[in-house]
């Protein structure tokens, strides 16, 4: 008989149960950055919780309110799905995460919860579960970026900034502008790094502090990770090192 139990990440066990993503590699750089935001962030409301099947990891869930969000987003008294992840299907566990996160909307008096969807990369949560779970689509933003809503009363949609291209422009050097919200972050850095040394271009990484700067620099709606090249966006995710030397490559030469 399976054992489902949900786990609630504090900072009393965050070391003992430990996060979801990348738990394989406990000592790395990018598991210690994930694990020390997090212990910044639950101050702010943050939740993160796991679900376990007979004491294994099987999904998580982490969601915060939006004036503390990671994601490029206005609106009011909503909370925010950073993330959505299950590595055992079929069994409805992302939607029981998903209405564990409607549910403390509900309690806590907010006007519904919130997501971000991107159907051409895994480093954002998948469309249908939501829609699935009755949340509907009410902004699009470019790049395939999609802005998903539960709403639990009749307050204002939420809705993406439209000023994408605008803050292109401030970057002629290759900038890498980032946060330490997803602990597969640093790789994603070392990558670019690796290939922008091959071709001796110098890189800037700006790490973004403060929800101010994350509103006002992040060139998606992602928020926690972009590259950009001569006022252009090159990755809102990971690249390999070859497919960010191939893209650096032919951009030099323009």
């Amino acid at each position: 008989m399976e054992m489902i139990q949900t786990v609630e990440l504090t900072k009393e066990n965050i070391h003992d149960n430990g996060c979801y993503c990348l738990r394989s590699q406990p000592k790395s750089t990018g598991y210690k950055n994930k694990t020390e935001w997090l212990l910044d962030r639950f101050n702010e409301g943050l939740t993160y919780k796991k679900i376990m099947e007979n004491g294994k990891p099987a999904g998580f869930i982490e969601y915060t309110p939006i004036e503390y969000s990671s994601r490029v987003i206005y609106g009011e008294n909503y909370l925010v799905i950073h993330c959505l992840w299950v590595g055992i299907t079929g069994k409805g566990y992302a939607s029981e995460l998903i209405q564990q996160c409607i549910n403390d909307a509900k309690e806590q008096n907010k006007a519904g919860v919130i997501v971000v969807t991107n159907p051409d990369t895994s480093w954002t949560p998948s469309k249908e579960v939501f829609i699935k779970n009755n949340f509907v689509e009410v902004d699009h933003a470019p790049y395939g970026f999609e802005l998903l809503v539960h709403k639990l009363n009749d307050s204002t949609n939420p809705y993406f900034p439209i000023d994408w291209d605008e803050r292109l422009e401030i970057f002629e050097k290759l900038t890498i502008i980032r946060t330490q919200q997803c602990p597969f972050i640093e790789i994603a850095t070392d990558n670019v790094l690796t290939a922008a040394n091959k071709l001796g271009i110098k890189t800037d990484i700006v790490n973004l502090k403060t929800r101010d700067e994350l509103m006002g620099l992040s060139p998606t709606p992602y928020g926690v990770y972009g590259v950009i090249y001569k006022k252009k966006l090159i990755a809102f995710h990971r690249l390999t090192t070859h497919s960010a030397y191939k893209k650096l490559k032919s951009m030099s030469n323009m």
